[in-house]
């Protein structure tokens, strides 16, 4: 994977501070060359003209939101990209306010090319520190963007006081236990934890909570997003892989993410899957370290799933 080139995917709701993000992305002094797609909703964009950095290639797309209309402009963008590599070192996606990262992220599995040459380092969301909690009951968007991140800025921190940021910490949470939280203030934040994450590759996964699997930790509720994890020792892939493949084709509308780490008997190497929606996609990576337990876990997060039954399926696969 260390030769594709690595895409972030920036989102957010209106007025979080993406832009700020953007802007302080392009002009540090990294050394690094970004190509930007940038996304507004309207026929009318004003986006590139906020984003600073001149030296940076920016494509804008104004004929839609990224997340339906225009997905085939992002896939030709990036694809016209891919014939210039080296000439760049990643690309950043800014996606409108109102954009479901799902789709976006499903571009880079189910377009080959893309596929191939790309892969999404991570989903980072800016999240606005003042006003989340009341676009969490108000905008199915934000709690999309909140449950698909793998780094969230919680932004604005200097509006509220400890114990409001300690309520919207608690509801992103309650969403999406397993992503990384920052809190920032004009987005000010070291740009290597943005940038080249490998968050979304998974190898990560359970260090970026090492609590999550825990007792009293391992599952979350939302009023309409569940959070749970499961997990085994040893798992038959004969088993497991028409059952997460049956599961994600029958459940796919209702699965935001799924993931996991899987120990198969006699492999020497950890399975690392992922999926959006009905999306699946899986490899073999590292080995496995000597000191490390073999053990299998895999984490979901939807709006109405069965835990009992995911739960029964992925235990009816133990080796």
């Amino acid at each position: 994977m260390s030769d594709k080139i690595p895409v972030t995917v920036l989102t957010g709701y209106l007025g979080a501070g993406k832009t700020t993000l953007l802007n302080r992305i392009l002009t540090e002094q990294h050394g690094k060359r970004y190509a930007v797609i940038v996304n507004e909703f309207g026929e009318i964009g004003i986006d590139n003209e906020l984003v600073v950095g001149a030296d940076e290639e920016v494509f804008e797309m104004n004929n839609g939101c990224i997340c339906c209309t225009v997905r085939g402009d992002l896939i030709r963008i990036i694809e016209g990209l891919m014939r210039r590599k080296g000439q760049f070192d990643a690309i950043i996606v800014e996606t409108t306010g109102l954009a479901d990262p799902a789709p976006v992220a499903q571009t880079f599995f189910v377009d080959a090319d893309v596929a191939e040459r790309a892969r999404l380092d991570a989903v980072v969301t800016v999240a606005d520190a003042k006003w989340l909690s009341e676009r969490l009951k108000d905008a199915p968007e934000a709690k999309n963007q909140i449950a698909f991140a793998d780094v969230i800025l919680l932004n604005k921190v200097d509006l509220v006081d400890e114990a409001a940021l300690a309520d919207v910490e608690g509801r992103i949470r309650a969403i999406n236990p397993s992503a990384t939280i920052h809190r920032t203030q004009n987005c000010a934040i070291p740009i290597a934890d943005v940038l080249d994450r490998k968050a979304f590759d998974l190898d990560r996964i359970m260090e970026v909570e090492p609590e999550f699997l825990e007792p009293g930790h391992h599952h979350h509720h939302d009023d309409e997003i569940d959070s749970f994890s499961f997990r085994a020792g040893e798992v038959n892939p004969d088993k497991f892989m028409p059952w997460i493949s049956e599961l994600t084709q029958t459940e796919g509308p209702n699965i935001l993410r799924c993931k996991g780490i899987v120990a198969f008997p006699k492999e020497p190497k950890r399975f690392v899957f992922q999926g959006v929606h009905m999306i699946l996609d899986g490899d073999l990576q590292r080995d496995w370290k000597p000191d490390e337990k073999r053990e299998s876990r895999v984490v979901f997060i939807g709006r109405d799933l069965n835990e009992r039954a995911i739960r029964d399926g992925f235990m009816a696969c133990a080796a």
